[in-house]
């Protein structure tokens, strides 16, 4: 219908370049067609008092216990610009990539084409549990769980009880607090007790594996440095083995799924990394504030 519209105006207009027309032109005062209808929002609003009835499912609370009902859709909710955020719900309902509905969106910031759509919980937790089912320790171990999925106290855990860190999830509670800000190991998370990654930070272990052999090589090429700041910077053997059986764990666990397995991990991947945010950088250490007050004299 878009398309069909942008034909016909580029058709009524052929002078103008097609970055100056509007959708809809304006028939009054509008020669070349740059100038757009007015009056579309109250039309719009008279339109959608007109329609139907939409019932909808609602969760009510009847003698203290949640009911679902079939009650009407609130009409005042519908008008133009919404159509923007039900357009990219659904998208991402289907499993649309966010850098492919940000092109489709033309926005210029991937943030912001998150901002019109929403996981519901119901998803997200039914892709939690498929994706734990696939979670290892920092040893590389299978983190077996017996149980078709998480009890209701790990999802509320996995809320407010840990933290995304950069390729896996943080429970030390003074980082966690501190919102993944004041990690006492400073980010050495492979040799931490409090670290954990499933399938979904698959992608991730793989960039900073690549990260780290780029910075070993750059740091034992020739370039001016102490040898003390040289030590400390270079990725250690073991961090790089550990993160190289992480990787080999992950991939191993998922070719032994099947085919339909696989499709299942992926989408439940691709849901929980759509709602994922992580917080980067190193501690934060608190500058002492400078005494600003002045001395008093004897």
């Amino acid at each position: 219908m878009i398309t069909a519209q942008q034909e016909r105006v580029r058709q009524r207009f052929p002078n103008t370049a097609a970055a100056q027309l509007k959708l809809l032109p304006s028939s009054v005062s509008n020669p070349a067609g740059t100038k757009p209808i007015s009056g579309i929002w109250d039309q719009h609003r008279a339109w959608v008092t007109i329609l139907p009835e939409f019932l909808v499912p609602v969760e009510v609370e009847e003698d203290g216990q949640p009911v679902i009902k079939m009650l009407p859709f609130d009409k005042r909710k519908v008008f133009p610009y919404a159509y923007r955020h039900s357009f990219a719900q659904r998208h991402a309902d289907q499993g649309v990539a966010p850098e492919v509905l940000k092109e489709l969106m033309d926005h210029r910031q991937l943030m912001t084409s998150q901002a019109y759509y929403r996981i519901g919980q119901d998803r997200r937790r039914e892709a939690i549990d498929r994706v734990t089912v696939l979670q290892f320790d920092r040893h590389g171990n299978r983190v077996w769980r017996k149980a078709q999925g998480l009890l209701d106290s790990e999802h509320v855990r996995r809320e407010i009880g840990e933290v995304a860190t950069a390729y896996g999830v943080c429970r030390e509670p003074s980082n966690v607090a501190a919102g993944g800000q004041s990690c006492p190991l400073r980010f050495r998370c492979l040799g931490c007790e409090h670290f954990s990654t499933d399938v979904s930070y698959l992608p991730d272990l793989e960039a900073y594996l690549a990260d780290l052999l780029r910075s070993r090589e750059k740091l034992m090429s020739a370039f001016e440095a102490d040898d003390w700041a040289r030590s400390e910077a270079m990725p250690s053997d073991e961090e790089v083995r550990r993160v190289r059986r992480l990787i080999n764990r992950v991939r191993a666990d998922l070719d032994d799924l099947t085919e339909e397995e696989q499709a299942q991990i992926g989408q439940a991947v691709s849901i929980v990394r759509r709602g994922r945010s992580v917080m980067l950088g190193m501690p934060r250490i608190r500058q002492p504030r400078p005494d600003v007050r002045p001395r008093r004299s004897a």
